[in-house]
């Protein structure tokens, strides 16, 4: 399985933020020059995290993106689905519905891997840099 380009951004993007951890916006063309990404491609992403009410947007002279909720309350999982949706990753297509052994041991793999980037937050990468 692979995630999206947009995702890695995401990631990296609420990482920043939550490191910034300011009431102060932080402006686009300087997370797209940190990033090393196009400002409307960024800023593409970045309005899929605002509908998903992990950042919000400030207008004006000094606008940007601040998290909309605490830094340390953030997962991995929020991120990522905010980009990624929330379907599963497979689909059996030989029309047995849920009566399919390959789908129902896939989705237990998925909702383990959900359940772990669930209670894995973006912060707790501050925690374990400092340790380092």
């Amino acid at each position: 399985m692979k995630y999206s380009q947009a995702t890695d951004y995401a990631l990296h993007v609420m990482l920043y933020l939550i490191m910034e951890d300011s009431e102060k916006p932080v402006g686009v063309q300087m997370l797209a020059e940190k990033l090393k990404v196009s400002r409307s491609y960024l800023s593409k992403m970045m309005a899929q995290l605002v509908k998903a009410e992990l950042i919000q947007s400030v207008s004006g002279l000094n606008g940007g993106y601040r998290l909309r909720k605490p830094g340390k309350d953030i997962s991995f999982l929020e991120v990522i689905q905010a980009i990624e949706g929330t379907g599963s990753l497979y689909e059996c297509n030989l029309n047995h519905g849920s009566g399919c052994l390959i789908q129902q041991v896939v989705l237990e793999a998925e909702q383990q891997m959900e359940d772990y980037l669930k209670h894995k937050k973006i912060a707790d990468l501050l925690k374990s840099a400092k340790t380092d």
